[in-house]
């Protein structure tokens, strides 16, 4: 298949999946597992589902094992989202086309259900279904917990909020850390966590990090670009917010043609990472290159 069949039919295995370990008709409290369904079901593009998905076949690793480990990233990348839309933090009204959770429900359902999804991630990858090796899913906990948490997503983001509140400008470096915390922790977790099923050695691992911090960075570039000028009825969000709030972007540094420059070359870069792979990682090679072209 080509790399957007994969990536559509990827999505199609995901949302079954969260779908059927997320029953509301067997749910004692039926609203948060209803606002837990909207946030994480039908939603976006599973791009990190994908990377697990696809780095596990690379590997040779269980597809079943690969979807659930995927599935948990995901509900734990759809718990940031739900908590970044608040009033809170972002305050906005519209993702991915669509009512945020808290103006679909209200505040307090939107916590919980981004809490159910948080917690819920880690009971997937602790049932023995995704893998058989109980020190294997541990390790899938540890990695993912330090992913999501304060060295990782959580870290990233009270970085982000701090340069927000205290107007000093952040610098090319510290935005560099600022996003490899906040979007690319759970990249790195997508690549590594493949690794781990497949109990791959460190110079495979280290390749793929290689290669995760190099997109997930492109990504973030490309949605600053997205934001700087994109139409928000094709991306599903509300555009020009990151400037209205005063954040220092990519673009905002480096301009529209700078950052399109850079995301080119991190593109390479993570095409070069997978040199030792051949041409077996050509999809991967095509998803790096879907990031930086993608309109939403």
């Amino acid at each position: 298949m080509s790399f957007e069949a994969d990536l559509k039919q990827t999505a199609r295995d995901v949302d079954s999946l969260l779908d059927a370990l997320m029953p509301p008709d067997r749910a004692r409290a039926r609203r948060v597992v209803d606002a837990m369904r909207y946030a994480s079901l039908g939603q976006g593009k599973r791009l990190r589902p994908f990377f697990v998905v696809e780095t596990a076949r690379l590997l040779g690793a269980d597809r079943e094992g690969a979807l659930r480990t995927g599935a948990a990233l995901e509900c734990v990348h759809c718990y940031s989202l739900v908590h970044d839309d608040l009033p809170a933090m972002d305050d906005d009204d519209l993702r991915r086309g669509k009512p945020t959770t808290h103006i679909a429900f209200d505040e307090a359902t939107a916590i919980l259900a981004g809490d159910g999804l948080l917690t819920f991630a880690f009971e997937i990858l602790s049932e023995p279904e995704t893998h058989a090796d109980a020190a294997v899913r541990a390790e899938l906990v540890l990695e993912l917990a330090r992913a999501a948490g304060k060295a990782g997503m959580v870290g990233g983001q009270m970085l982000d909020l701090q340069a927000e509140t205290n107007g000093t400008p952040l610098g090319l470096d510290d935005i560099v850390l600022l996003q490899n915390l906040k979007t690319g922790a759970l990249f790195r977790y997508a690549l590594v966590a493949p690794a781990i099923l497949a109990g791959a050695d460190d110079g495979v691992r280290g390749a793929l990090e290689t290669y995760a911090d190099r997109i997930g960075l492109a990504f973030q570039i490309a949605d600053d670009i997205l934001d700087e000028e994109g139409d928000a009825a094709v991306t599903g969000k509300r555009t020009g917010k990151d400037a209205d709030a005063g954040k220092a972007t990519f673009v905002q540094l480096l301009g529209l043609e700078g950052a399109r420059a850079r995301a080119r070359e991190l593109v390479s870069e993570a095409c070069a990472a997978l040199d030792r792979f051949g041409a077996e990682a050509e999809t991967l090679r095509e998803a790096a290159r879907f990031i930086v072209e993608r309109r939403n």
